[in-house]
């Protein structure tokens, strides 16, 4: 008998041999008819792997992550069986699952493959998924591996092979098709009843550019029918909410080749949304005892070997920045902290003068790869709401619970509210990838752990995800379609205080170092702004909106009365413009409804005799003729209510 350890803490007992679809169909046979694959003391396994020995077990399902994985791998197993068949001769490499879906890469030999060809691949794929065939792993020895791909003249797999130990080698068997596969699959392929070919892209085989360019098929499952239909409008609606279309046609920013790949440009409207979250956060910042500071955009290259960042990312950063002298080397600032920690050292302090909180809007520059950069999100040059608290030991955990605080709000106030906290910690196995010492890794990580139950949050352990100089709490963000976004994060250093020598008087009247909570609300300003247009669809919140009102007057004869709505809107801290464009009516508003401005105020001969306006809502229409004090009324009293409700 072996003892099975369930993840609620219960403990079943089974015969040596019991599979997890076994202990499945023991607690109930619907749990069993919806189960796609398992994990045993935190290996992944098939629901059909025999358990001979005591451990903890847990059952996957489509509702899991890990039963998505196991999911979306073996639909890339039946995509390779598919074009094998359609397409014989063709060469294999690698076929994983990612975040949403599958690929394979494919060297199609003289063969073309465009396009048009995906839907009768995917045809095939169901036919064969409909035989509801069996995905059984097989251990093979690594000479008869290499053996059974250099037969097919696969290059890719005998390169795979040769760089596995004998002994670990497996293949995965289903219908008429094998392949080398390492575990992880849904109990037959009839469980697979959906399937969408996204798209085909080149990709250098082990992404080396010296290689031969495959072909990746990108491709994604579900199963059921209508599980797919409405993830294809959930991905019509992201095409309609990506924030490099909406900033474009709302005249947010834009980026040049002559200034640099990955270097946004503000445009007026986008400075003007930038500075009203600067200055809602500066607000929030000072009622929490927060002081601004501003340091420079370059450093002594002395600066970041001092805190490590030079050592970890220097070769992959922009390179020194040689000036006349001799010997003198500066970086452009990649982060904020060095600056923040020398601004420490500037005088000496006491146990009394802590907490000291330093912000500032601080722009840094790391060197993304091209193909990495991604609008807004992924850039060259960009600004963090950046925080350092200096505090003693004792001061940690109150310090670290008032900047959840703080993250919440801000969330909050932006319509953020459904997320989940990530607590990011080193990887015991590399220590390679981390500075300091490891006891006070510990300390730091303990702190975390212990402000997140504390405020009874929702949270999960990711190890490996820490930064290098200390463990982080991630909050991970959903948005209106779904979607997971880290935003904010928080972190606490007892490594950098060591390395720059930071240090305060403290009661005893010996000198004592105090420790370093990291924090960014936004994270940076920049992908702050692009997952906030994605969220809103562009529709932000009034008090934020670049532009609150239009006003489209009939001709130019009423341009005169347009300026003056303008003007005592204006008075009233009203953001308004004016559309006096000899264009018809209709193409105004249409263009006003483009541009998501929230009121549109229509003027001519009737509006300027009563002194009135006719009042157009974004996606709403008309609300009627209103006299100008009250339609500034009206809005003033609607931000007043965002303001109150947000507490902005």
């Amino acid at each position: 008998m072996i003892a099975i350890t369930l993840p609620d803490g219960s403990v079943k007992q089974f015969d040596a041999g019991v599979t997890p679809m076994d202990v499945a169909k023991s607690i109930s046979e619907g749990l069993a008819r919806n189960v796609i694959s398992a994990s045993f003391n935190s290996v992944t396994v098939e629901t059909s792997t025999t358990l001979n020995t005591d451990g903890s077990l847990v059952l996957f399902t489509w509702n899991n992550d890990e039963g998505k994985k196991a999911f979306w791998h073996s639909s890339a197993h039946i995509l390779a069986q598919a074009l094998e068949e359609l397409y014989p001769g063709i060469k294999l490499s690698i076929g994983p699952a990612i975040e949403n879906g599958f690929y394979y890469d494919v060297d199609f030999g003289d063969e073309t493959f465009i396009e048009k060809d995906l839907k009768a691949v995917e045809d095939k794929m169901i036919d064969i998924a409909r035989g509801k065939h069996e995905f059984s792993l097989r251990e093979s020895t690594k000479a008869d591996a290499l053996d059974y791909y250099k037969k097919q003249g696969n290059e890719y797999k005998v390169e795979l092979i040769e760089g596995l130990e004998d002994g670990t080698i497996t293949f995965c068997d289903h219908d008429t098709f094998t392949d080398l596969c390492r575990g992880g699959h849904i109990p037959n392929t009839g469980i697979v009843k959906a399937v969408k070919l996204m798209s085909i892209a080149g990709a250098y085989w082990r992404g080396d550019e010296n290689n031969k360019q495959l072909t990746r098929i990108y491709g994604v499952s579900f199963p059921k029918q209508k599980e797919l239909t409405e993830y294809l409008a959930l991905l019509e609606e992201a095409k309609k909410r990506d924030h490099r279309k909406l900033g474009k046609e709302l005249e947010l920013f834009t980026f040049s080749q002559r200034v640099g790949q990955g270097l946004p440009l503000w445009l007026p409207k986008g400075a003007a949304l930038r500075e009203r979250l600067e200055n809602f956060l500066k607000k929030a910042q000072k009622k929490a005892g927060y002081e601004m500071v501003v340091s420079p955009h370059i450093g002594q290259k002395e600066l970041y070997e001092t805190s490590g960042h030079y050592a970890k990312y220097g070769a992959d950063s922009f390179q020194p920045i040689h000036t006349p002298n001799e010997g003198e080397e500066f970086l452009l600032k990649p982060m904020n902290c060095p600056h923040h920690c020398e601004i420490y050292k500037y005088k000496p302090w006491s146990y009394k003068d802590l907490p000291k909180r330093f912000a500032e809007f601080g722009t840094v520059y790391r060197y993304e790869q091209s193909g990495e950069l991604h609008g807004l999100t992924r850039v060259r040059g960009f600004t963090q709401d950046d925080a350092h608290i200096f505090c003693t030991p004792d001061q940690l955990d109150a310090e670290f619970k008032k900047v959840i605080d703080l993250v919440l709000y801000v969330f909050g106030s932006l319509g953020f509210e459904n997320f989940t906290t990530q607590v990011s910690l080193r990887d015991p196995d590399k220590p390679e990838k981390y500075i300091g010492d490891p006891e006070l890794w510990v300390k730091a990580e303990q702190a975390i752990i212990s402000a997140v139950k504390d405020k009874e949050l929702d949270y999960v352990i990711e190890t490996g995800e820490a930064a290098f100089y200390g463990p982080k709490l991630d909050f991970m963000v959903k948005d209106a379609l779904g979607r997971s976004w880290q935003l904010g994060t928080i972190q606490v250093d007892y490594t950098l205080p060591e390395r720059f020598d930071l240090t305060y008087k403290g009661s005893d009247n010996e000198l004592h170092r105090p420790v370093m909570i990291h924090r960014a609300p936004f994270g940076s300003m920049e992908r702050f702004v692009a997952i906030l247009l994605e969220h809103t669809g562009g529709n932000f919140p009034l008090w934020l909106m670049p532009d609150q009102v239009s006003i489209l007057s009939l001709s130019e004869k009423y341009e005169k009365y347009s300026q003056k709505v303008l003007t005592l809107l204006e008075n009233d801290e009203i953001r308004a413009l004016v559309d006096h464009r000899s264009e018809t009516i209709g193409k105004k508003i249409r263009e006003a409804e483009m541009n998501k401005i929230p009121y549109m105020l229509i003027v001519g001969e009737q509006e300027e005799n009563d002194g009135t306006v006719s009042v157009r809502k974004h996606s709403e229409g008309d609300l009627g003729s209103m006299t100008i004090e009250a339609f500034s009324k009206m809005l003033t009293e609607e931000v007043k209510k965002e303001i109150k409700e947000f507490n902005v």
